[in-house]
């Protein structure tokens, strides 16, 4: 029965034949008014477009947390909320570095469409339409909080990796791209005091310092166009964002505006500094590990805080959340903490472990929970997914901004009425190229050519590029016509004038 309502509640006798006494009539009338109330109740909340909130982590790692069976770094929060969703054990980032797989997530393309290649190249262009311009002219209130790297953020000063007057021309920061509230950094910045380091500061980690003892690390908030923040920047980084994503949150459930959050956290992002709080939690480890470690515990603890809001305002369950990371761990294995389990590759490799990212997505007003998923999903499945719910319309998603798009619309997987992608995901980085389909997966880097049964080889072990010449011949068929229509995006195609 829909709804957990059971219609046999009302008993036989307000059916029998004959006369019905008026307080047995009335009795009737206002259990058909109560249940015509609760169904319409309910008929307007499915009919309420969701709150959207995005959640990113920065060079996580597939195996890095607890959900996906790592018992040595603590994140009880990020597991039950896994558990309230579904665990989607097949989500791919676009790319495997930052930068590129963040435009994919807002314009539902890959980044050879618009000119993103790697981390630092390029910024995004003004012809792209980005989810927050779309959910915007759908009535959303748009935010984003955190690391941005999808252009430089001032033209006036130099700071982070590319800010400044000398880059003027990849000057594209998120207010000119559909964002009405920023608190936005250019790249990374340390997981602990973001504004500072040692004078003599080392790339993977240090202990956090005094004032005193501190020079200004180089990369800022910003929160318009030359407006830098300058308050509540001391202590966990995560924190620091999410104290500003909570007023967002709030301040639109009070007035009934749906949102859309884009909270994209720098931790794990060498480099990994943890206050001691988070350290101890990890004694017995190299000083490495403990900040890697406790800097996720730190942000586990604010993801959590932030969830937990949701549930407090009541509106959880009309809000999709979805929780990932933007590549794999970084470092080489056995000399850096972060891990792709069993996966081969680390980032900036196209091989799983590069690309193949934690990820949970929750929404319990429609996607059944305590569930995995092994359908392949991409980040660039964004973009048509949240504007087709969004808009709870017949509207043509493939009408919105640039074509083609390279996403697909989601829900019909997380809601369990179908198993299979049907398409393939396309990947181009350096001097590799990929093609993923729900079962082979094709790789080329440089002159070599991998050919792997995904699920029944996941750690890619087995190449079977000889073996099976013509899946090995379709695939790569494939995977050339879908960079041709890459490169005729890079070229103009998909821009009208």
């Amino acid at each position: 029965m829909e709804a957990g309502y059971d219609f046999r509640s009302l008993s036989h006798d307000h059916f029998d034949e004959g006369p019905v006494p008026m307080h047995r009539f009335g009795r009737l009338l206002l259990a058909i008014s109560t249940l015509n109330a609760i169904f319409l109740t309910e008929a307007s909340a499915e009919s309420k477009p969701p709150n959207i909130l995005l959640i990113m982590c920065d060079d996580l790692g597939w195996g890095d947390v607890g959900f996906n069976g790592n018992r040595q770094i603590k994140t009880p929060h990020l597991d039950r909320w896994a558990q309230q969703g579904v665990v989607l054990e097949r989500f791919y980032a676009a790319s495997p570095v930052c930068s590129p797989t963040r435009g994919s997530c807002l314009t539902g393309r890959h980044p050879h469409r618009y000119g993103i290649f790697h981390a630092n190249r390029g910024h995004l262009p003004d012809a792209e339409v980005t989810l927050a311009e779309a959910l915007r002219q759908r009535g959303y209130a748009t935010g984003h909080f955190g690391k941005w790297h999808l252009g430089t953020l001032t033209t006036q000063i130099k700071e982070s990796n590319r800010g400044g007057p000398q880059n003027a021309k990849h000057f594209a920061p998120p207010w000119q791209h559909g964002f009405d509230i920023c608190f936005s950094t250019e790249a990374k910045v340390p997981t602990w005091d973001p504004m500072k380091k040692p004078p003599n500061a080392s790339r993977l980690w240090w202990d956090p310092i005094a004032d005193e003892d501190a020079v200004e690390y180089g990369t800022y908030y910003w929160s318009g166009p030359e407006t830098r923040v300058r308050h509540n920047l001391a202590g966990d980084d995560s924190r620091v964002i999410v104290d500003r994503a909570i007023p967002f949150i709030e301040e639109n459930t009070l007035k009934e505006h749906p949102f859309l959050a884009v909270v994209w956290l720098h931790a794990p992002h060498l480099p990994v500094v943890a206050g001691p709080e988070y350290t101890q939690l990890y004694k017995g480890h190299t000083k490495y590990e403990q900040h890697y470690f406790g800097c996720i515990s730190a942000l586990d603890n604010q993801i959590g805080r932030l969830l937990d809001k949701l549930t407090e305002l009541n509106i959880v369950d009309n809000t999709f959340v979805l929780f990932c990371s933007d590549n794999g761990p970084e470092g080489k294995a056995g000399n850096a903490p972060g891990t792709a389990a069993s996966f081969r590759g680390r980032k900036r490799d196209l091989f799983e472990g590069g690309i193949r990212v934690p990820a949970f997505a929750s929404w319990p007003n429609r996607i059944p929970k305590n569930r995995r998923i092994a359908v392949p999903m991409v980040t660039s499945d964004l973009f048509p997914t949240l504007c087709a719910e969004a808009s709870r319309s017949k509207e043509d998603i493939n009408s919105i901004g640039p074509q083609p798009l390279d996403g697909i619309k989601l829900m019909p997987i997380l809601v369990g009425e179908i198993n299979k992608r049907n398409r393939g995901i396309g990947f181009q980085f350096t001097n590799q190229t990929a093609w993923i389909e729900d079962r082979y997966k094709l790789i080329h880097r440089g002159d070599r050519k991998y050919l792997f049964d995904l699920l029944e080889d996941p750690g890619e072990t087995n190449n079977l590029a000889d073996q099976i010449p013509a899946i090995l011949a379709r695939l790569d068929h494939e995977l050339q016509r879908w960079i041709r229509s890459c490169q005729q995006s890079q070229e103009g195609a998909d821009y009208k004038p």
